[in-house]
């Protein structure tokens, strides 16, 4: 894939997946596609050498993999991770609020957002429904408005004149959106408008709204950014670009080499769920399809956990450390972190900067601040449930878990290359 084509497909990818479940449903398409075969967890598997297969838990995290041409007890597992999920505000269970005269939805916020950037935003609403049908039987299906359909004003600075100095945000009374005008007699039911949209999206008749997870989201969508096209902004960058990228170097393999993709829901609430990184979904599928000799080929493998990372910030350069501050448009990020809040070990980044050195790519590292905590990623999760030698990387980005990210449009496709490497890799460990 050229580069070009790569961050057109990577615009297209982001704009349409709004939620983990429709980005695990894009996934789907793409692998389906690719001629990999779909897996149920509940039946019994009969893996044949050389095919690719994937697995979906709960519609919203999935491991996809191919089996290879050798044996994983000799020659391991190359294994790529990242995560589905970003911060957003996520709709409450009983959300309808009525104030003069206008209608909104109660939110919930959903990991560590930055909640300013979510205001004055044209806002539309996704994710999953489940509901009963006609027939009595317990249905789910994915919705997406596509269009604005909810708005946060900002309180005007007349009514608050500190607010470019002192102005906090109250997540339960500042964030709920407003959706419509209604009159006072109003009874306007918020399962009445996903009944609707159901039918009009899907063809379907629903009975009754039985639960929802619904994200709201910014319908701006992806797209190249500076007089020079230097950088790509959009939502959700974190982490759906390691999805994607780490989907396409899957996809670019031979399929000699066992390799394997693992896209994890719930990482920024702390992953502990049957789907997230935390949960058992990885170490089950290397069990179905290595067996007994799991352990062996785990002593044969090697995880790369790909999540963006902090690019130095032109107007905030002192928060960097002055001899690991990453560079938009200067390779992919090592994250080292001696406290273990990223996985990276002396071994693991020397097989990174090996691979990235042989085909003459760029790469950095980033240490933060002695003086700053640190966040984590799935790496450390994931290479203590399955004890398998791991690598922190990725992307540099700005704005990281704002409403709109940016990153430097060459990166992603720099981390691409390395990762295809990697999966074709003869040997790791």
């Amino acid at each position: 894939m050229e580069h070009i084509d790569f961050n057109n497909d990577l615009l297209s990818f982001l704009n349409q997946s709004p939620t983990p479940w429709h980005a695990v449903a894009t996934m789907k398409k793409q692998l389906d596609s690719s001629g990999f075969h779909p897996l149920d967890e509940k039946d019994d598997w009969s893996l044949q050498a050389g095919n690719g297969y994937y697995v979906i838990r709960n519609g919203s995290s999935i491991v996809a993999f191919r089996t290879g041409n050798t044996d994983t007890t000799k020659a391991g597992v190359r294994m790529v991770g990242a995560h589905t999920d970003s911060p957003c505000l996520k709709v409450k269970p009983n959300p309808v609020l009525r104030r003069k005269g206008f209608l909104q939805l109660g939110v919930e916020v959903y990991g560590g957002a930055l909640l300013n950037p979510w205001f004055d935003r044209d806002l539309s609403l996704a994710g999953r429904v489940t509901y009963g049908d006609c027939n009595g039987q317990v249905q789910d299906a994915l919705i997406d408005f596509r269009k604005p359909v909810a708005f946060i004003p900002s309180l005007a600075i007349h009514l608050d004149r500190e607010a470019n100095s002192n102005r906090t945000v109250n997540p339960q009374t500042d964030l709920p959106p407003v959706l419509m005008q209604v009159p006072e007699d109003d009874t306007t039911d918020f399962a009445s408008l996903l009944i609707t949209q159901l039918k009009a999206e899907n063809g379907v008749t629903a009975e009754r709204i039985l639960g929802y997870e619904l994200s709201f989201y910014d319908v701006q969508q992806a797209g190249f950014v500076g007089l020079r096209n230097n950088f790509i902004a959009s939502a959700r960058l974190d982490n759906l670009l390691s999805c994607y990228i780490g989907l396409q170097a899957l996809l670019e393999t031979s399929g000699e080499q066992p390799a394997l993709l693992v896209c994890n829901d719930h990482e920024e609430v702390g992953s502990m769920s049957a789907e997230g990184a935390q949960g058992p979904f990885l170490s089950s599928v290397l069990e179905r399809w290595c067996g007994a000799g799991k352990s062996r080929a785990i002593a044969h493998s090697m995880m790369i956990s790909a999540d963006n990372a902090h690019g130095i910030h032109p107007n905030f350069m002192d928060k960097h450390d002055e001899n690991h501050g990453p560079q938009l448009n200067a390779g992919p990020v090592i994250k080292v972190n001696h406290n273990q809040r990223y996985a990276t070990n002396s071994r693991s980044a020397a097989v990174y900067r090996h691979l990235s050195d042989q085909l003459g790519l760029p790469h950095q590292t980033f240490v933060v601040r002695s003086d700053m905590g640190c966040g984590s990623t799935i790496g450390p999760l994931t290479a203590a449930n399955l004890g398998v030698t791991t690598l922190d990387i990725g992307v540099p980005q700005l704005g990281m878990h704002s409403i709109r990210e940016m990153i430097g449009s060459d990166d992603a496709y720099t981390l691409f290359k390395v990762l295809t490497g990697f999966y074709q890799s003869p040997q790791v460990f």
